[in-house]
């Protein structure tokens, strides 16, 4: 792996937590919306991420720690967002017969997002985000360094 490809990398973690960020924020946002029926109601989403794996090219001269008794001929060269999907857990079911959203029988339906979930997740992305952050500053560093080095 040259150390060009840690800039994809961690660009593309970047990328990836940021959309996990706002999906979170999404799903805040709608966390006390409220709907007269089970269809229209918002359901809490959530990203799926996958792997991007680079065919190794030459084996031969990789290093040999990453060669012994290793049979798998990718590596990782990044994530990508493969989709969004929505939760299956259930949703919140309350009877409020005055409440100007209550169907016929009086029942009002809310999202089944559960906010300290979502307050969990946002940390988590927070802070993958600014991992592969630091990650890209410190391999710029190691460059400027190395281009320095017949000074």
């Amino acid at each position: 792996m040259s150390l060009g490809n840690i800039f994809d990398i961690s660009g593309s973690g970047m990328n990836a937590q940021s959309i996990r960020l706002n999906t979170t924020a999404s799903n805040l946002a709608n966390a006390q919306s409220v709907s007269s029926s089970l269809e229209e109601t918002y359901r809490a989403r959530k990203p799926v991420f996958q792997s991007v794996q680079a065919q190794l090219m030459d084996r031969s001269r990789m290093p040999g720690s990453l060669m012994q008794g290793s049979h798998n001929n990718t590596l990782g060269n990044g994530v990508k967002v493969a989709g969004i999907v929505e939760k299956d857990g259930p949703l919140e079911v309350r009877y409020e017969p005055t409440h100007p959203f209550a169907d016929a029988d009086g029942y009002v339906y809310y999202p089944n997002v559960s906010v300290v979930e979502e307050m969990a997740d946002m940390m988590s992305a927070s802070r993958s985000f600014t991992v592969n952050v630091e990650v890209f500053n410190t391999a710029k560093t190691m460059m400027q360094k190395t281009l320095t080095m017949g000074k």
